[in-house]
């Protein structure tokens, strides 16, 4: 195709004059944002200096966050951090258990390869992309065409500006941007509270409301080792969060699907999410039982068992959306009246009338080869670092070798320096386990695949999971940073290695490379040149209301602070209190608060709105993203959503579904009052006694 055509027939969905009437829906490009439509909706004048300060104040980090001071203090969830909690805390300084609190930056502790992304500048680079891609291409071949083309513009815009580069798709291949980031590679813990307090309530409370949650953390960003001047930061409120006001959130939402058709729909329902899901449970309960053998064993795994349930839940809630008879046959309604436009009119027809067929013949074509390839390339490493580790030595070693354009996207120029700090940083690894996880793994396969798989039979040989795990793991040597240079270095040390994980991975990646490019090829080629046909007729149908789904890139969203009706008809105010957490404790697990929350009880002002929630569009990813009233202050930071808005990951609704946060008037109370920690809350802006005291009805 033309790349000037391409382009040009891709414009119309960069405007923004129109907007869906859907409440406050909406995961925004910051270069997107509809300013116009929340000015005529709201009254509220959103000024490009507000999206501009916003955009460089927000960060990714793991997921999202925000900088909070001009000397680099980061602001993030306890949730999002607690990977680099975990790795700093030992069995003698449990920082999980009992919180960290640096003073002064001379005892902030480096989280071990964390870094730090802001989003510096957005091009569109559609048409350099799509520049050769022949009209009568075969998807595979433009495919090919396109990821040279990105390499080639990343790798330019690294060299020519020494900041990290990456091509962004949006539309599945409708549309191309390329965003430059500001990279910290040294960022350290300055505050994390007691897990307890952070999660209270744990698995049980996740995804619900009411909450009780303080899921916050502060990091610092270094250069130089030194504090990062950080200009663009976000101020904080010393007014904090009122029932009804409108906010913004800025942040990096994972994956959405509310432009797939209704045959990726199905297809997540009847063949992708339930293997997920299972395989999510089996680990869970590994992990249970792992931690379940010891004190210790309960602490290195808490980070690791936290998250799987996590994932677990997040699916459980994906899953109802798309058994939800209700939301199928919407998606339904909405694409046979697209499909029935387009077939009205025959230039519509011709230019876009096959695009649904072709990607529903995508999918089922793959349907036999998902559960080798989810198992096998998707999956491998869930749960387990020296899986992580051993897969990103052998391909490194290999990919480095090859022309950029030709390499696999993440061992690319651009990624490197991501994936070595990654690769090569200095973290605690648990041998009992990392033998747990991948016995675990190992079960699954079999069950998933049968016992008669090749790969499965040259991993196990005649042993079982447990005995095949355990060897691989004792025979490995990868906790030792020395080693994992060595071999990374070298393809041919890597294929001569008697370690031990590096022999299971080699024995998977053989396979699990050819699944991935029959994925590209036959998935993900087809994908970029339909979705993008289909996002095209919708513009024809709708205007520009149609915003991409979400790619865990900065998006910007906006709602109200208000509460909801159940489905049982009782009304749940937006914000729960201090009161309702001391009435919320038990005593049991996950009901516990630490020690001085209990001494502090009579100091705190129990009337003080601790959660609260919002109309704001959001979603895993967003955790961490800080949320600010209409002058840019921070009112607050999300942390979670309701059960209610799982399904907004196909299908937005704002009745029910909220997102939770943290108010900014519990955290300068508790900062205060529970934690004395006046010279944060001096950097935050805060050093008076006072403020905070809005008062409303809470949800105890």
């Amino acid at each position: 195709m033309n790349a000037s055509r391409f382009a040009a027939a891709i414009t119309v969905l960069l405007a923004i004059s129109a907007y869906r009437a859907a409440g406050d829906e909406g995961i925004w490009l910051p270069n997107q944002f509809p300013a116009g439509e929340v000015q005529k909706k709201h009254g509220a004048i959103v000024s490009q200096d507000f999206l501009d300060r916003l955009r460089l104040a927000s960060v990714r980090v793991v997921a999202s966050g925000s900088f909070v001071s001009p000397n680099g203090l980061l602001f993030t969830n306890h949730h999002v951090a607690s990977e680099c909690i975990q790795q700093l805390s030992s069995k003698e300084h449990d920082y999980m258990k009992d919180g960290f609190y640096a003073a002064n930056t001379s005892g902030e502790k480096r989280c071990p390869g964390m870094e730090a992304d802001v989003l510096l500048e957005i091009e569109d680079v559609t048409g350099k992309v799509v520049a050769g891609v022949a009209e009568d291409a075969a998807a595979s071949e433009a495919s090919k065409v396109r990821q040279v083309n990105t390499a080639q513009i990343e790798n330019e815009c690294t060299t020519r500006t020494g900041n990290r580069c990456e091509v962004v798709t949006l539309y599945s291949g409708g549309q191309y941007h390329l965003y430059q980031y500001g990279r910290y590679d040294d960022v350290r813990l300055v505050f994390a509270p007691e897990s307890s307090v952070a999660a209270f309530g744990g698995d049980i409370d996740n995804f619900t409301y009411p909450r009780f949650c303080f899921d916050i953390t502060f990091l610092r960003a270094y250069e130089n080792g030194k504090p990062a001047a950080t200009p663009n930061y976000l101020r904080w409120s010393r007014r904090g969060v009122r029932d009804g006001e409108l906010i913004f959130v800025s942040g990096h939402p994972g994956t959405t699907g509310r432009l797939n058709t209704v045959a990726q729909l199905e297809f997540f329902r009847d063949v992708s999410y339930p293997f997920v899901h299972a395989r999510l449970d089996s680990l869970i309960r590994r992990l249970q039982a792992f931690s379940a053998e010891s004190a210790e064993n309960k602490r290195v795994a808490a980070d690791n068992l936290s998250s799987q349930q996590n994932s677990f839940k997040a699916y459980t809630g994906f899953l109802s959306g798309l058994r939800d008879a209700a939301l199928m046959s919407a998606k339904r309604a909405e694409e046979e009246k697209l499909r029935g436009a387009v077939n009205r009119d025959p230039g519509m027809r011709e230019r876009y009338g096959t695009a649904w067929e072709a990607i529903s013949a995508a999918y089922g074509g793959f349907r036999q080869d998902y559960r080798p390839y989810w198992l096998l390339e998707t999956a491998a490493t869930r749960g387990s670092e020296l899986m992580r580790i051993a897969r990103d030595v052998v391909r490194l070693s290999e990919e480095r070798g090859k022309p950029n354009e030709t390499r696999l996207k993440e061992y690319r120029d651009s990624a490197l320096p991501s994936l070595e700090a990654s690769l090569f940083a200095s973290a605690p690894i648990s041998a009992s386990m990392e033998t747990a996880v991948i016995a675990d793994y190992l079960e699954f396969m079999r069950a998933g695949l049968g016992a008669d798989d090749p790969t499965l039979q040259a991993v196990l040989g005649r042993r079982s999971p447990r005995e095949a795990a355990s060897r691989y793991v004792g025979a490995s040597r990868l906790a030792d940073i020395a080693e994992r240079k060595r071999l990374a270095a070298n393809s041919d040390a890597v294929r001569k290695s008697d370690d031990g994980m590096i022999r299971l991975a080699l024995l998977l990646d053989g396979r699990a490379r050819a699944l991935r490019k029959k994925y590209e090829d036959d998935v993900e080629a087809v994908l970029a040149l339909n979705v993008s046909k289909v996002a095209q007729s919708r513009y024809r149908m709708h205007g520009a209301a149609d915003y991409p789904d979400a790619t865990s890139t900065l998006r910007v969203s906006f709602g109200l602070v208000r509460g909801y009706e159940t489905s049982g008809g009782s009304f749940v105010p937006y914000a729960t209190d201090f009161e309702g957490l001391f009435r919320r404790v038990t005593g049991v697990e996950p009901f516990v608060l630490p020690e001085q929350w209990i001494r502090a009880k009579s100091a705190l002002d129990l009337e003080t709105p601790f959660n609260f929630v919002s109309t704001a569009d959001t979603h895993g990813g967003n955790s961490g993203s800080p949320t600010v009233n209409l002058d840019g202050e921070v009112v607050g930071i999300l942390f979670d959503g309701n059960l209610e808005s799982l399904p907004n990951r196909f299908l937005y609704t704002e009745e029910r579904s909220r997102s939770v946060h943290v108010s900014a008037q519990s955290i300068t109370e508790a900062l205060r009052k529970v934690y004395h920690a006046q010279p944060l809350l001096t950097e935050l802006g805060l050093s008076l006694p006072g403020g905070l005291k809005e008062k409303a009805p809470t949800a105890r």
